[in-house]
Parts: structure tokens; sequence; C-alpha cells
């Protein structure tokens, strides 16, 4: 997957014919698309050496097409066709031979890249004899192997010195690389980051985008900016969003700039993919990102009754593992406990559709926007975070009071910074969930004398099933 470090997927969708063709689609078990191609491209009755080489250029070829999205940023979906001249052959049904068999069980989630890069090289190959390419020579391996080379050494041979072979990449389902949710100013997260890293590697080639100056997973104006240049270049709607479309477009130009389906691949760094944000949340983790799914299902659980709300300790301990099951219960997802993407998303969405169903009058707090306030933003979440943290400075000298303009600037930055050091938050300037819960909270002790979070005007409680 483009977005991450490379994964062996439990399936790859093949496409029965060249890309445009009306043939159908199947899905297969990964090793058993490999063994299926092994069989089909190279004979059993070549040395050990040859054979397993073969193996992990035929599995590293497949691994890139999946991990650049090659097919599927493109409109197709499916992963890869089963015809020599795009890909690599592939007979739906056959018959594997049995040592081939063996030897895929052993190595198909192995893969061959380029040292300091992520993704899976391109290994390019063909038979050697009817055709010639830059990259590995089927019958060429088996003059190789029984020379005495190794499959390693069979490789750098045909891919260069400086290749590493990837040993038990982890199985898993192969997600699409799509966040599932538009991404828009306020938005946060490692999909955001990767949208900043390929938009600033795309305006290399394209300098009419912007670089943008923070690629730190929020999306801010200069992300905005950028994103509204990308959609001009490119033909498409121009609204500053991100879109499926949008995000397939990019991915696409970003493989094309990088050339990361090519031999020559400019290739994918590890600090490119670098994720600052947990992923996957599950019982016994401590983070700002546990906080935050706390709140989230804290409020979540004020308005629909039939989801156990939890306190914000950020300890994912039983009880919120218990409130993630009451929330997957009602909006039908695997009661797994553990908060993947669909979770995630699900999460958010029902978090959003109370923030625009209750507005800030109703509350004796406004809940959080559900999108990051940081510097340069504006509009009437900024202007609620100022009013709180001016009364917040009645009783907190060192937090600065600033006027309620509804302009996020660098009076508010001070203010949000002074704030969150005075209350033991990593002191980033920026408004998220936790930083805005703190200070709703203390905003709420010093007014009311007693704490509305997360609180529910009568009549707002939401049933479910």
């Amino acid at each position: 997957m483009l977005t991450g470090t490379p994964f062996i997927p439990e399936t790859i969708t093949v496409h029965l014919g060249t890309p445009d063709s009306a043939a159908p689609n199947v899905t297969v078990g990964f090793a058993s698309y490999v063994k299926n191609v092994a069989s089909s491209e190279i004979y059993p009755t070549w040395p050990e050496s040859a054979l397993r080489a073969n193996i992990y250029a035929i599995t590293t070829f497949a691994l890139n097409r999946i991990y650049t999205e090659w097919y599927r940023s493109r409109g197709y979906d499916f992963d890869i066709t089963a015809t020599t001249q795009y890909d690599q052959k592939f007979i739906n049904g056959r018959e594997y031979f049995q040592n081939i068999s063996y030897l895929v069980d052993e190595l198909y989630n192995d893969y061959i890249r380029r040292q300091g890069s992520v993704e899976p090289l391109f290994s390019a190959f063909c038979n050697g004899t009817t055709t010639t390419c830059d990259g590995l020579s089927q019958w060429g391996t088996v003059t190789l192997a029984e020379q005495g080379f190794t499959p390693y050494e069979i490789l750098q041979y045909y891919y260069g010195d400086n290749i590493d072979i990837v040993k038990n990449a982890p199985v898993q389902t192969a997600l699409p690389s799509y966040p599932g949710i538009d991404l828009e100013l306020g938005s946060a997260g490692n999909d955001v980051r990767t949208l900043q890293v390929f938009l600033n590697r795309i305006s290399g080639n394209y300098p009419a985008i912007p670089k943008i100056p923070a690629a730190d997973g929020i999306f801010d104006e200069a992300t905005r900016q950028a994103v509204l240049t990308f959609q001009s270049v490119f033909g498409m709607e121009v609204t500053g969003k991100v879109n499926q479309s949008t995000w397939y477009r990019i991915a696409y130009i970003y493989t094309s700039v990088k050339r990361i389906a090519e031999l020559n691949s400019e290739g994918v760094r590890w600090d490119e993919i670098a994720a600052p944000y947990t992923e996957d949340l599950k019982i016994g983790m401590q983070s700002v990102e546990v906080s935050v799914l706390q709140y989230y299902l804290a409020v979540i659980g004020a308005y629909y009754a039939a989801v156990e709300p939890v306190e914000i300790t950020g300890y994912f301990g039983e009880k919120t593992e218990r409130s993630v099951k009451s929330f997957q219960r009602v909006f039908g997802l695997p009661q797994t406990g553990e908060v993947d993407r669909a979770t995630r998303n699900d999460l958010y969405r029902a978090y959003q559709g109370i923030v625009e169903s209750v507005p800030p009058k109703y509350t004796a707090v406004a809940l959080y926007p559900g999108t990051v306030l940081r510097e340069g933003v504006s509009g009437e979440y900024v202007r609620i975070i100022q009013e709180y943290l001016t009364f917040i400075n009645r009783t907190y000298k060192d937090i600065p009071a600033v006027n309620n303009t509804g302009y996020f600037g660098p009076l508010t930055k001070q203010s949000v910074i002074a704030f969150q050091k005075q209350f033991g938050i990593n002191p980033t300037g920026v408004v998220g969930a936790v930083t805005w819960d703190k200070i709703t909270e203390v905003y709420s002790d010093l007014r009311y004398g007693f704490d509305k979070r997360p609180y529910q005007a009568p009549g707002y409680t939401i049933t479910s099933d």
C-alpha cells in the first residue's frame, strides 16, 4: 500500500484479460496467486536457486502493483491483470507444481526492495529467449544457478548490488488507501500526513503547486492551497477538499513522478511514511490518540443511549474496550473492541453528526468542532476558544487573555501554549480534542462550579437498537 510500510495482502484481485477488456475479475489468496504465476511462468525442473530467485521476483512484482495501486488509482477495480502483455501470467483454476508450491509457502511473504527504500522493487522480468528486458531473465537464472549463484546473488546480478530481501513481512487484509472520509481544512491524521508528503514531492515536478511547510498531519491553510492548485493544474473540480477522486489522482501523479513502478524508481524513504499518529487502538495502549477516542466516546455516549460512556484517561482499559464494543454494536461493525479505520471513520461521522445537530448555544460548554484549530484558522469555534481562554485568564494570569476576533493568530497561539504548559499538555499551540476538552473543563469549573463535560441538553438523547 502506497500509504505506509508494505505488507503481504491476504488476497489479490486479478483481471483475466487486458485492463480495458470485459474479462471477469477473480479474487484469490495471495500465496495461491504466486503459486499459480510461478507454475505458469517457470519450470519445476529448474535448479532450486533459480526457482527461488524467480519466486522472489514474481512476489515482489505483484506487491509493487498493490503498493502503488497501479490499477486502482486509474479507476480499475482490480490489482493486477493475468496477461504478460501488462503483468505476469495467471491461468485461473490451474494446478500447481508440488515443489513450486512448497517453495512459495516458504517465500511468499518475502520481497525485494532497494536499500534505503520502503516499497517493493518493480522487479521486471522476461523469459530471456523470445523476449528480453532490463530486469531478470528467467532462463538466465538457470545458467547462473548452475554456476553456483545463490538466489540473492542471482537477484543482485539482475537488479544491482543495492537490494535487500525483506523476510517475513506481515500478512493482513489489504485496505484501499483512500481514507474513507474526505479530508479538508482542520482534518488531522496519518492520511493527511501522506497527502502532504505526496503534494510536496509532486510540487518538485509541478512548481505551481506550493510547498506545505509543515507536513505534520494537520490539514492547514497551506495544505488547502496546495490541494486547490493541484486540482486546478490537473483539471479537477477546485474545492480545496480531498475526496476519493482527488486522492487517487494525487496518488497516481505521485507514483508517476517517483517512478515507483519502474526499475529505476526514485524510491520511498522511511521518513516519508513516518506516521505521527497511532493507527489501530486496542486494550493496553496509552496515548493522546486514546484520549481523543475517549472524548469522542464520552460525547457519543451522552447522546446515544446504547453507547456506553467512558472517562477520558488516555489509557485504553477494559471500560474503553466495552465502550468501543457498544459503539460497534450500534453502528453494525464487528464487535472487536479495537479501533481500526472503519471504526474510526464511523466514530468521526457519529460525532460530527452530534456537533452539527447541537449548536454551541444549546450546551453550557461547546463541543469540540471535530477539526483541529491552529494558527491561520478562523471561524466561530476560534471565537469560542478565545472567549474561554479570556475567562480562564481571570484566575490563571499566566494564560493571556485574547480578543474574541474569530481569527487564530499569534496571540491566540501564545495563549493556547500557556494553557497547555499550565495543565501538562504538549505545548504545540494547536487545539485538538484533548486541548479543547481541557479548556472547556477548566472554563466550566470556573464559571459554573462543576463539570459540564460532555453536557447534553434536554431532548437531545438519541436512542438506538
